[in-house]
């Protein structure tokens, strides 16, 4: 069988309107691909209450240990403004030789990579390679992602899937292919504070609680405070507040509450725990000062996780460097993926493509920079099932 082209295939991909939470068909056309190469293909739809259904794809060549996975998604953000883009974003047109398209980076490139560097080895090594391949491909990681990898994960190791080692293929680059691994990611905590007062008229502020001025002290202790200095992998973590609200539309009332909302992204110096208790004590000392009530509601479905440096991350590295002449800087910047739901069950490293147009109009990736990814891709397995 003929190595698959990554190009038309990630062309087929674009074309499929994946925006989440619907896979449209492109996770048909995944798995029409992994079973026409021999792997057995699971669809795995899971649902949570009053959200859609989520379409999600595992599929495994081989029962044997090791097991390396390769894990992603087909779903994209919308396009925004159609009229905006140089070619309509579903259309998956190649001009000058670069791919146009949603999800031409983030990350239909990735996992049309995936499955031609799959092809590629296979073709050259057969099936008996001395373990087993797998790809983990969801339909929400752009979404919720509580119907995507974390539930497919548990499936996973519920019916002796477990993989040993496991490659995000998010678009990691940042300037040239080959220039950064991730190894980690900061976590992300969201914390919605209210505080209660009592509505009164502003030439009697007596008679009112005001609770702004509350709200402004809580937010200036915790904004003011420095959360730490960063570490070997993680710059310093950072708390920003996002939104003040108090829904006031007139000059002549003090209102009876007000709203703020905060996010930390944390390095692995903190947990999700500690952070809610600082923020707790913190405002608990506002209020000995100067009364009132208020409360908190925090969320998070992101901890902070590092694969330090050692087989895998060296692993590939190196089969990075052998294929671009270039040493990858190992990273933990960016926002959240995937791979903080992997980091449970495997060690875990994220490389893909140049970022440059992910979420953009225009998002696009040159022909010759997939070709490449595939080709390093195909050099991971090469040298995992060499050991």
């Amino acid at each position: 069988m003929p190595a698959l082209d990554p190009v038309a295939l990630l062309q087929a991909l674009i074309r499929e309107r994946s925006v989440t939470p619907d896979s449209a068909g492109a996770l048909d056309r995944v798995e029409d691909v992994l079973s026409s190469l021999g792997f057995r293909c699971w669809r795995l739809p899971f649902q949570s209450p009053d959200m859609a259904e989520v379409d999600n794809l595992f599929a495994r060549l081989g029962e044997a240990s090791p097991h390396f996975c390769f894990a992603g998604h087909v779903d994209v953000v919308p396009p925004g403004d159609e009229s905006r883009w140089t070619h309509p974003p579903f259309a998956g047109m190649i001009d000058d030789g670069v791919i146009y398209g949603r999800g031409a980076v983030d990350m239909k490139g990735s996992v049309a990579a995936f499955c031609a560097a799959v092809s590629s080895f296979i073709g050259k090594q057969g099936a008996d390679f001395g373990g087993s391949i797998s790809l983990l491909i969801t339909g929400d990681e752009e979404g919720p992602a509580v119907d995507g990898t974390v539930k497919v994960l548990e499936w996973m190791a519920a019916h002796g899937h477990r993989p040993d080692a496991c490659l995000v293929g998010e678009p990691s680059c940042s300037e040239a292919l080959g220039d950064t691994l991730r190894i980690g990611r900061r976590g992300s905590l969201h914390a919605r504070l209210t505080v209660f007062g009592r509505q009164g008229h502003v030439a009697y502020p007596h008679k009112a609680d005001n609770p702004i001025p509350k709200l402004v002290r809580m937010l200036d202790r915790l904004a003011s405070h420095r959360l730490d200095d960063g570490n070997a992998y993680f710059e310093p973590s950072t708390l920003a507040i996002t939104s003040v609200d108090v829904g006031n539309t007139v000059e002549n009332v003090i209102p009876d509450r007000a709203h703020a909302a905060i996010n930390i992204r944390y390095n692995s110096e903190h947990s999700r725990a500690g952070l809610e208790h600082w923020i707790t004590a913190v405002c608990d000392q506002v209020k000995s000062e100067m009364g009132g009530e208020y409360r908190l509601a925090f969320s998070s479905n992101a901890d902070s996780f590092v694969t330090e440096p050692g087989a895998l991350v060296d692993l590939v590295a190196g089969a990075i460097a052998e294929c671009t002449g270039v040493t990858p800087a190992l990273s933990t910047g960016g926002g959240t993926s995937d791979a903080r739901f992997v980091k449970d069950y495997c060690p875990v490293v994220e490389f893909g493509p140049v970022n440059a147009t992910i979420h953009q109009t225009d998002e696009r990736i040159p022909a010759a920079e997939l070709a490449a990814t595939t080709r390093i891709y195909e050099r991971i397995l090469e040298r995992y099932f060499q050991r």
